[in-house]
C-alpha cells in the first residue's frame, strides 16, 4: 500500500487534471503496478526488485492508466 500510495501521489502530480484524494492515488498505484508489471513483461524490460524498482513498475502504469482516464474523461 506504500508503495502504491506513493506511486498514485507521484503520477497524479506528473498527470495534472486528476485530483485524487489519497484512497484514490492508492488504488491507482496498486493498479499502476499490475499494469507496469504486464507492461515491463510485454516490452521485456524489467527495473529491479525492491522498493526503487517497484516504484518504478507502479508508477509508469499509474501514469499510463491516468493518462487514460483523463482521455476518457474529456469525451
Amino acid at each position: 500500500m506504500i508503495v502504491g500510495g506513493l506511486a498514485g501521489v507521484l503520477a497524479d502530480v506528473v498527470v495534472k487534471g486528476i485530483g485524487l484524494d489519497l484512497v484514490g492515488a492508492i488504488v491507482v498505484g496498486i493498479l499502476g503496478a499490475l499494469r507496469g508489471g504486464w507492461l515491463f513483461g510485454v516490452i521485456g524490460f524489467w527495473p529491479g526488485g525492491g522498493f526503487i524498482g517497484s516504484l518504478i513498475t507502479a508508477f509508469v502504469g499509474a501514469v499510463v492508466l491516468l493518462l487514460i482516464l483523463r482521455a476518457v474523461r474529456r469525451r
